[in-house]
This record gives C-alpha cells, sequence and structure tokens, in this order.
C-alpha cells in the first residue's frame, strides 16, 4: 500500500513506516500523560525517546507496525472502556490493530489482550467505593482475566494450530532453536536458556531466565559488535533502575502493584519478555523482537517511582508534624 504511494520509493516507504511507528507511540505517550500529567518528561523518554525503539522500530519492519497498533490499541481502549467516551474513531482503531497484529504477529494478542481487559476490570473495580466489595469481586476479576487468557489462546489455535496450547511449547521450542542454531548460527550473538523438550512444564521452567534475558541482556561482557554493545548498554541501564527503584524504596515497589497501570504495564511486558526471551535463542533477532515490551516496562517502572517519590514525601510530611 504504501509502495503505491511513494511509486516503490525504499527511502520513502520507510520515512512512512517511521511516520506510522512514531504516530503509534504519540498515541501510547498521549494515553499515559492524560493518566499521569505531572511524569510528563518521563512517560516522553519512556515512550518516545528510548534508542532501540527508535532503531528498530522505524524500518520496514513487521516490528514497526506491531509497535504503532500497540499503541493505537491502548489509546482507545483507554478512551472508549476507562475514559468511557464513545469515539467511532476509537472503536475504529482497535479493530483494525486487532486484525493487523492478529495477520503478523499472533503471540502479541496472546500476551496483550488478557492484561488489556484485567486493566479495564481492575480499573472499573477501583471505581468502586465500597472496599468491601471490591475485596469480594477481586476474585472475580482474576478468574475473568484468566478466562479471557485462555479463550484467546484458544481463538489464535484455531486459525493457526502452532499457537493452540498443546503446540505452543513446542512451537517455542522449534523457533528458538531454528533462530539460535540454524539460520542465526553465523551471526555470532546465540545464547542459550538450557534444554526445551517442547513440554509445557519445560518451557515455565525457563521464565525467569526469558525474562532476564529479554530486559537485561545481552551483558557488557556478550557484546560482540558495536550495535550489541549499544544494546547491553541500555539493558544495563534498566537493570539498574530496577534495582534502584527495588532498594530504595522496596515497600513502595510492592504498594506500587496495586495500581492497575502499573499492573497493566508491567504483566504486559513481562509476559512478552517470557515469550520472545525463550523462543529467539539470538540476541541480534531478540533486540528487534523485544521493543514492543520496553516503552510498557519503562512506563511501569516511572509510575513504581512516582509512587515510591509520594512516600517519601509523606514521610518526611509526617515527621514534621
Amino acid at each position: 500500500m504504501f509502495d503505491i504511494i511513494t511509486f516503490s520509493s525504499y527511502s520513502g516507504t520507510a520515512v512512512l513506516f517511521g511516520f506510522i511507528s512514531f504516530f503509534g507511540l504519540w498515541c501510547l505517550f498521549r494515553t499515559f500523560y492524560e493518566l499521569f500529567p505531572h511524569l510528563v518528561k518521563r512517560i516522553a523518554i519512556s515512550t518516545l525517546f528510548v534508542p532501540s525503539v527508535v532503531f528498530w522500530g522505524s524500518g520496514i519492519l513487521k516490528d514497526t507496525i506491531v509497535i504503532a497498533c500497540l499503541g493505537f490499541l491502548t489509546w482507545a481502549i483507554k478512551r472508549i472502556f476507562i475514559d468511557r467516551r464513545l469515539s467511532f474513531l476509537a472503536f475504529v482503531s482497535i479493530v483494525m490493530s486487532v486484525v493487523v497484529i492478529f495477520g503478523i504477529k499472533k503471540y502479541v494478542l496472546i500476551c496483550y489482550l488478557p492484561v488489556a481487559i484485567f486493566w479495564v476490570y481492575a480499573d472499573n473495580l477501583r471505581r468502586i467505593k465500597s472496599a468491601v466489595l471490591r475485596v469480594l469481586l477481586f476474585p472475580l476479576l482474576l478468574v475473568i482475566t484468566f478466562v479471557s487468557g485462555y479463550m484467546t489462546i484458544q481463538k489464535v489455535g484455531e486459525d493457526d494450530k502452532k499457537y493452540s496450547l498443546d503446540k505452543i511449547a513446542e512451537t517455542a521450542r522449534t523457533t528458538a532453536y531454528d533462530i539460535g542454531f540454524y539460520t542465526g548460527k553465523n551471526a555470532g550473538s546465540s545464547y542459550s536458556l538450557g534444554e526445551l523438550d517442547g513440554s509445557f512444564g519445560s518451557l515455565i521452567s525457563h521464565l525467569p531466565a526469558a525474562i532476564n534475558v529479554s530486559l537485561f541482556r545481552p551483558y557488557l561482557w556478550e557484546a560482540k559488535n558495536p550495535l550489541m554493545l549499544l544494546s547491553s548498554i541500555e539493558a544495563l541501564a534498566l537493570l539498574v533502575i530496577t534495582v534502584f527503584l527495588f532498594v530504595r524504596g522496596p515497600l513502595s515497589f510492592i504498594k506500587a502493584l496495586g495500581n492497575e497501570h502499573v499492573l497493566f504495564c508491567l504483566v504486559f511486558s513481562l509476559s512478552f519478555a517470557f515469550a520472545v526471551g525463550v523462543s529467539t535463542y539470538n540476541f541480534g533477532t531478540l533486540n528487534r523482537y523485544k521493543i514492543p515490551l520496553i516503552p510498557f516496562y519503562l512506563l511501569a517502572l516511572t509510575m513504581i517511582a512516582d509512587r515510591s517519590k509520594s512516600d517519601k514525601k509523606l514521610e518526611v510530611f509526617e515527621e514534621t508534624e
């Protein structure tokens, strides 16, 4: 479609891809800016100025379209279901984004949709004034989330058996070994989390290592070229920020998990980190695959840091009293 407009000009098409990506990330920025206007600078950095996201999310790649659609989808869900503002544009954005992501990378929807449903229900649960009623309804919220996740996987699996529940572990193993040890073995950037035997239990056993490799690797000593070095510096920055926030205020860190916006960003980013980390086994490919999770993870850290700062101010106020 873009080639028709640009008369098959590669640079012209790349500019349009970059524009779509930026527009989607701008929608993601606006979504959380409206929720936390006092964090405008940090939200802008988290969504618009992350080096790896700018680099990998602006070329003629599937990942460019996916991250744009996630931005449109998040904005539209907030507009209709959280702000409760009926909008034809938002409705079209939801339909088009789901259709496009489903056609490009189905596993993104498997990670995103259940968490988005939880986000909507949790926000509506928070609006209930009765604390007792909120506590009573919370187990129902968890059931709805798990059921929606199961139905999402089932629906995706109907059209592509690779993503059905009984095949998803084998699909992850096949993809990881193919990228890490066959098609990508000459790239010199393979990694391994251990043996995958194609069973669901084996897949889950690699969860901590998979999340770690997606967020905090490659380590500096694993960098074998300039591009990997830049990725390792970015990964190190994420690790330092995460550890700093937890060490500075572990109680505030835990309290922040009670916020539905934090949970939405954190659960999606961690589940997506697990999905790509356990099924890639190549740093070069992983750096591209993981870009949709980076803005959401940074947004979660931004909100956690804000909660920690608020708790510190409250402690100082109480001491002065």
